[in-house]
């Protein structure tokens, strides 16, 4: 009976917290286009100006994949009033801090500053989007940047290719097969021409979202401040998307890459699954927590620590806005095979496939979600990326409070059944991914079968 109580009250407790976390926010556009979605909350002398553009990789051209990535770095280097290589000495000297990312479906900027530096963070955002300068001097800096990156990020890290290869050999026909960084190559051969149509394409008001959140003491103030400012820039040509459709998969897949930069095999499965605006993904999200989230997973108790068959083993859901990749990944330890690992992930699956979770352990997959939910909007920072996702990406920015209760209403009979129809043995990519050939141990080997 007490362990009811106790239970019973930290149920309560947490949808207590959830419903207090609700974001209250108010919207509307301007002539242009440009939707805006300001969010007060005094409770911090600090404010975010951010800016999300619905361009990310899968707008590319085929030959001139990296575009919207390198834009992420691109639009820092100045405007017609903010001179090279001042943009980051504005920021800082006025107590800020700002970012950018790009990911396949857009790209995020933003500025926090002390609220009483709003109109500055307005001002810096408008200039990005009127008239930033793109010239040789900027696209030549850039790219030598984002080859650094790359360098880092992918080329010398371990398991850096892992999502390349996984999207490589997922799609054919989607934008998604491609890298977000993209290929150098093709960043070397564009002209600068390009860059600038790219831009006037894509970075215009009518194909983006500014958030204002924060400590907005003067809501009145910031609508004349956001129309000073963004009101006069001209809206864009509307833009047509394509549309891509992959066949399913229906046949097992396999793949195999080699790392220099790694010493121990992984294997990876995956999956392709449905958009991230379905339901169906969310469920996948509630069904990768069953098999890797921490220490008292399904697969970490069985692969890892009873069985000590790998050193480490996870799933997540790579998440998108047309498609969605399910990914697994372990490394073997000792003697054990990727076929092994394999044959361990597909028992589990096979367990979601043909059993139905204890209301005990499906109350502990709802739990762990509130808790997400009121950990993500538990900053501005967080709130406005929120709002702008939710919008931008989802079409409903109140999502930002009630996507939770879509978590919540998933049943059992869900879950069993969205494992039966995306996680099955014939839909999916099998990878090995495993360590590389030394070339100097390559050599020797060969001089030693030409010297017998």
């Amino acid at each position: 009976m007490k362990k009811s109580l106790i239970a019973l009250s930290t149920l309560l407790m947490l949808g207590g917290t959830a419903s207090a976390q609700k974001v209250a926010f108010e919207e509307y556009n301007l002539d242009n286009g440009l939707h805006v979605i300001l969010h007060n909350d005094p409770s911090a002398p600090v404010v975010i100006t951010s800016v999300m553009y619905h361009v990310g990789a899968k707008d590319e051209n085929p030959t001139r994949t990296g575009f919207a990535h390198f834009f992420e770095h691109l639009l820092f280097e100045g405007t017609d009033n903010i001179k090279r290589g001042e943009w980051f000495k504005i920021v800082t000297s006025n107590g800020g801090t700002n970012n950018a990312n790009t990911t396949e479906d857009r790209t995020y900027y933003y500025e926090v500053f002390p609220s009483n530096n709003l109109e500055l963070g307005l001002w810096m955002e408008s200039e990005r989007m009127m008239h930033p300068v793109i010239n040789q001097i900027g696209v030549d800096t850039q790219n030598e940047v984002v080859k650094e990156e790359k360098r880092l990020r992918y080329d010398n890290s371990p398991y850096g290719q892992l999502i390349p290869e996984v999207k490589k050999n997922m799609f054919s026909k989607h934008p998604y097969r491609w890298t977000t960084i993209g290929s150098m190559d093709h960043l070397d051969a564009a002209k600068l021409e390009e860059f600038q149509a790219f831009n006037k394409k894509f970075y215009i008001p009518n194909n983006a979202v500014l958030i204002v959140a924060g400590d907005i003491s003067n809501p009145t103030q910031t609508k004349e401040w956001i129309q000073k400012y963004f009101g006069p820039i001209a809206k864009g040509a509307p833009i047509e998307r394509k549309t891509f459709i992959e066949d399913p998969i229906v046949v097992a897949r396999t793949a195999r890459f080699e790392d220099a930069n790694i010493q121990k095999p992984m294997v990876v499965a995956a999956y392709r699954t449905p958009s991230m605006k379905t339901r169906d993904a969310r469920v996948l999200d509630l069904i990768s927590t069953i098999l890797s989230e921490g220490k008292s997973s399904r697969l970490y108790k069985k692969v890892v620590d009873e069985k000590k068959m790998a050193l480490q083993i996870a799933a997540f859901s790579y998440n998108q806005e047309d498609y969605g990749t399910y990914i697994l990944y372990a490394i073997p330890q000792g003697e054990t095979t990727s076929a092994q690992i394999v044959k361990e992930i597909d028992e589990e699956i096979v367990k979601l496939q043909t059993e139905l979770l204890s209301d005990k352990d499906l109350q502990k997959l709802k739990n762990i979600y509130d808790n997400n939910f009121v950990n993500s909007n538990s900053s501005v920072e967080g709130i406005a990326d929120n709002l702008a996702t939710y919008y931008l990406l989802y079409g409903d920015v109140n999502l930002i409070n009630t996507e939770v209760e879509m978590y919540r209403s998933i049943t059992k009979e869900e879950i069993r059944d969205v494992a039966k129809k995306y996680l099955n043995p014939n839909q999916r990519l099998i990878l090995d991914y495993v360590p590389a050939k030394d070339k100097a141990d390559l050599n020797e080997s060969e001089k030693a079968t030409q010297n017998k």
